[in-house]
């Protein structure tokens, strides 16, 4: 199995193949098809995530070290 990538758009409910792509797809074979969808919040999510725990540790001193050796 060969995997080509390329960024794309959706248009009338069909998934537009640049040209430069078409070349490599055969045709009537079948294929297999992952779409994967740009989640502008994930970045969000990931700065939350990481703020959180920077919060957290902040809360953590060195006399909680005694902690750490059970």
């Amino acid at each position: 199995m060969k995997a080509v990538e390329f960024k794309t758009g959706i248009k009338t409910q069909h998934i537009l193949i640049p040209s430069e792509m078409q070349a490599q797809i055969k045709t009537n074979k079948d294929v297999r098809v992952i779409v994967l969808i740009d989640e502008p919040d994930a970045y969000d999510d990931l700065t939350f995530q990481q703020t959180a725990q920077e919060q957290f540790l902040n809360g953590y001193s060195d006399s909680d070290t005694v902690y750490d050796n059970n």
